[in-house]
């Protein structure tokens, strides 16, 4: 070989070596050492209080703790959660933002709104998902079901005249029972509430007939025997209710309709960056004291990698699109 090439072929091996060992230092660096802020913006796109609110805050306190940075948390609920996943969308893409969005604004906001300021597949880079949660479909206790079969036999009997409370238009609440409509060949009318507690007491009052709502809203009125839980959505039982039968066992095999929110960032934010914070996340979840509380607010705990993320939100996308449209819900 030429002295010229080889000196050549030598500098470009010492040029790819040095650039591998950049990347692979990069991709075992922590968040801290990567950040270009002091300073980390947590958007959280659910009020303060809420489920959502409290898991973010789980997160955001290890974060701080790990990393040694201020870590500032803000909520932005309006709108349905939209409002703050544009303002995660719209962040300088260093790292210095990220967010807790959820099911709605980034699975069937997109179907219920005629334009929305962002696009959640082209706006976003996925982080990790954090939690997820089913909903469970549940009667006034005077209400003479006892069991998931009973209800859809008692629903079929009397097509529209039977009716369903929901926590909102277009919530999750509201597309599950949907879902279970369309699956099961249900005719129910909806009512639409302002949030869970009204939804629920208007159950337990025996002023509509069903509701979708998640356990946690649920409990405290089982418990006092007002209500009667019949079947969940998740595919696999929940850990909380072990004796409550899914749907997707009940005769309906792959029906699946959860609540979920995950960590997502602005879409250039660069790889490196967002792999750093993946693993600082998933590493959180093997800790005890956090996913006590994640499950305490009513969540499974989630995880996985961005990829994984990212791919289940398309899958939850086309979900719920077809849902959407059958049921006529608007959001404007």
């Amino acid at each position: 070989m030429p002295a010229r090439a080889h000196r050549y072929v030598s500098r470009r091996r010492v040029l790819c070596a040095t650039a591998a060992t950049a990347l692979s230092a990069a991709a075992g660096a922590t968040f801290a050492q990567l950040a270009s802020s002091k300073t980390l913006r947590i958007i959280l796109t659910a009020p303060p209080g809420s489920s959502i609110d409290v898991l973010g805050r789980v997160i955001a306190d290890k974060l701080r703790e790990r990393s040694g940075q201020a870590v500032v948390v803000e909520n932005r609920p309006a709108a349905g959660g939209t409002v703050g996943t544009h303002e995660i969308s719209r962040a300088t893409p260093d790292g210095a933002t990220i967010g807790v969005s959820f099911t709605g604004p980034l699975a069937t906001a997109p179907f219920l709104y005629s334009k929305l300021p962002y696009d959640p597949v082209k706006d976003f880079a996925p982080i990790v998902l954090v939690g997820t949660a089913p909903n469970v479909l549940a009667v006034p206790s005077a209400l003479p079901v006892h069991s998931f079969k009973e209800f859809l036999a008692y629903a079929r009997q009397r097509p529209g005249q039977l009716n369903y409370a929901s926590v909102g238009n277009g919530s999750a609440s509201h597309l599950s029972m949907e879902l279970l409509k369309t699956e099961a060949g249900l005719f129910l009318v909806h009512i639409p509430f302002n949030g869970a507690p009204p939804a629920v007491q208007a159950t337990a009052a025996g002023e509509v007939h069903a509701v979708m709502s998640n356990p946690t809203t649920l409990l405290p009125v089982v418990q006092a025997g007002r209500i009667r839980l019949l079947a969940v959505t998740s595919r696999d039982r929940w850990p909380a209710l072990r004796d409550l039968p899914t749907i997707d066992e009940s005769g309906f095999p792959g029906f699946e309709a959860i609540a979920w929110n995950g960590f997502v960032a602005p879409a250039a934010t660069p790889r490196a960056l967002v792999d750093a914070l993946n693993r600082e996340i998933n590493t959180f979840f093997a800790m005890p004291e956090v996913t006590s509380r994640i499950e305490a607010a009513g969540w499974r705990v989630g995880g996985g990698t961005p990829e994984s993320f990212g791919v289940f939100m398309r899958a939850e996308r086309a979900r719920w699109q077809p849902v959407i449209r059958r049921s006529g819900a608007r959001l404007d």
